[in-house]
């Protein structure tokens, strides 16, 4: 381990240092410096030997499916492990984990309050949101139908029980298409009040699995559960070995699911007691240890799910690295995952079987001429909740401005997104910029004197300040990713198109949001999401 080699090397300096100053001293007698190279070669056997057995053990820790990129379970402890602060107390009663690694950014243009007169009244739902969709699915309706929340809309023809429902009530207006006719997008014209398809309920604790199963289907809810690896709507015969939901997001300028889930306490538990239902294996909550109201979070009064408390810096808040420290997703198997929303939705299914999709989207960054939190539901139209709010020369974004997707403002959200970010688009170069940093900038480099100033919110821009370079390893993608993961060697893997690289460097466990920030502080300008994304799809085929 590298805490044992330093301190070897270290004790070597000091040793050899004083075995010349001794010779010195006494004539240069060959006795003691004879003696002396024993005792340092005595010592450096019984460094490797502690050096080896710290090794083999976290190898052996490794396999049996223990936290050693968190942990440290080898013959010493490591020094941040040491010096570690202290378990907060509302923590103490369950796991916690702090996580050393990653990178926070800071951009203005927070969203905090809620305006209560914006409002969508355009909806759209789009097979391109679901990697393994058919371009052209089945769709279900036609221009001018009338329909409500949890009506049919579109399915896929090769899984036809898997049904693709309205996010709100009233008409559609449009079907539109996009290259070699795939369908781009159904747009619904929504009612004042959501009217809702009602279905009848299946007992979560007396009905079959099954039965659960093929209610979820035909109701639009099994479409709220992502499959990892691969980021899929999961088959129906699909077990997962674990299920997980990450209770926040640690990207920047993020919602807060807080107020959400806090009024819909029984949707929730009731989601839990599905998806326990579902699984072999249990289902993991992950919690923000670093929140100002972590003491009193919502998320601590449900049952039927095992805490785990995160602190750290972004992407501690990823469910991808949240999974890789609490039960690593092993070679064969996968697990399923569910944000908050999608959460809240499945429970209303479980409860009024109605399928709601009230979404608190954020309206974030300082492209916006004033930042809100809006009320509306999913698949919202951004120029209907954007209205005369972007500042001009911004880019707007569907997401987070590391994940997200750049649109208009004639586009809609994505299926799972709840977050609008306006940043300002940069097209210009900075004359000798890297030799004069007089710019604040997010960045990991100590070049610039951002990390001097570490609450200091940037005005975030789309500038890259630099071109494509040479793919060369620096470690700066390590420094950022909490993951027991060497991101390079993985992306080389994938770019020769070595499978059995890709599966032993972790391909399985990675998602595009887990090597965002790696993205970020690529000094080679790699577009990591990218090559990730080719890499699981390779994956995928071969199956």
């Amino acid at each position: 381990m590298k805490h044992i080699s330093i301190r070897i090397f270290a004790l070597l300096s000091i040793l050899l240092l004083s075995t010349d100053v001794y010779c010195q001293s006494s004539g240069g007698s060959s006795n003691y410096l004879i003696w002396s190279l024993v005792v340092v070669g005595f010592i450096i056997l019984i460094g490797a030997i502690i050096s080896l057995s710290d090794n083999l053990l976290n190898v052996e820790a490794s396999k049996q499916g223990l936290d050693t990129a968190e942990g440290d379970y080898g013959v010493f402890p490591s020094l941040s492990n040491l010096f570690a602060g202290k378990v907060p107390a509302f923590a103490s009663k369950a796991t916690y984990h702090k996580l050393s690694k990653g990178f926070t950014i800071n951009l203005l243009g927070e969203a905090t309050e809620v305006d209560h007169g914006r409002s969508a009244q355009r909806f759209a739902i789009s097979p391109k949101d679901f990697i393994e969709m058919s371009p052209i699915p089945k769709v279900e309706v036609e221009v001018g139908q009338e329909v409500k929340a949890g009506d049919v809309i579109f399915f896929d023809k090769k899984r036809p029980e898997i049904k693709y429902v309205s996010p709100v009530s009233g008409e559609v207006i449009e079907i539109n298409r996009a290259e070699k006719r795939s369908i781009d997008t159904i747009v619904i014209l929504a009612d004042k009040e959501v009217s809702y398809t009602q279905h009848e309920v299946p007992s979560i604790n007396e009905s079959s699995r099954e039965d659960l199963v093929s209610y979820l289907a035909a109701s639009g809810g099994w479409t709220m559960i992502n499959q990892r690896p691969f980021d899929i709507v999961p088959a129906l015969s699909n077990l997962p070995t674990n299920i997980f939901i990450s209770t926040f997001d640690s990207a920047p300028l993020a919602p807060n699911y807080e107020g959400l889930a806090a009024d819909n306490k029984l949707a929730i538990q009731n989601a839990i007691n599905t998806l326990n239902r579902l699984t072999e294996g249990k289902v993991y909550f992950g919690l923000d240890a670093k929140a100002e109201n972590a003491a009193n979070s919502v998320f601590t009064d449900f049952d039927n799910v095992e805490v785990h408390w995160f602190a750290g810096q972004h992407p501690y808040g990823n469910v991808g690295v949240q999974i890789h420290h609490i039960a690593p997703i092993a070679n064969g198997t996968n697990v399923w995952t569910l944000n908050v929303n999608d959460l809240i939705t499945l429970g209303h299914l479980m409860t009024s079987g109605e399928y709601r999709t009230e979404r608190h989207v954020v309206l974030a960054g300082a492209g916006m001429e004033s930042n809100a939190i809006v009320k509306t539901y999913q698949g919202a139209h951004i120029g209907d909740l954007t209205k005369g709010l972007v500042k001009e020369g911004s880019r707007v974004i569907s997401g987070n401005v590391l994940t997200g997707k750049q649109v208009t403002e004639d586009n809609f959200l994505r299926f799972r997104d709840s977050q609008i970010t306006a940043i300002t688009e940069g097209d210009s170069y900075e004359l000798f910029g890297w030799l004069l940093p007089l710019v604040p900038r997010p960045s990991l480099s100590r070049t610039f004197p951002a990390f001097l100033m570490p609450n200091f919110q940037f005005e975030g821009e789309t500038n890259m300040h630099g071109e494509g370079r040479a793919f060369v390893v620096t470690g700066q993608y390590e420094s950022v990713l909490p993951m027991d993961i060497y991101p390079q060697h993985l992306m080389k893997a994938i770019m020769a198109g070595d499978f059995e690289k890709m599966e032993g460097l972790g391909i399985n466990e990675l998602s595009e949001e887990d090597l965002a920030l790696c993205e970020f502080v690529c000094t080679s300008k790699q577009p990591l999401q990218s090559i990730l994304r080719d890499g699981l799809e390779m994956m995928r085929e071969q199956l």
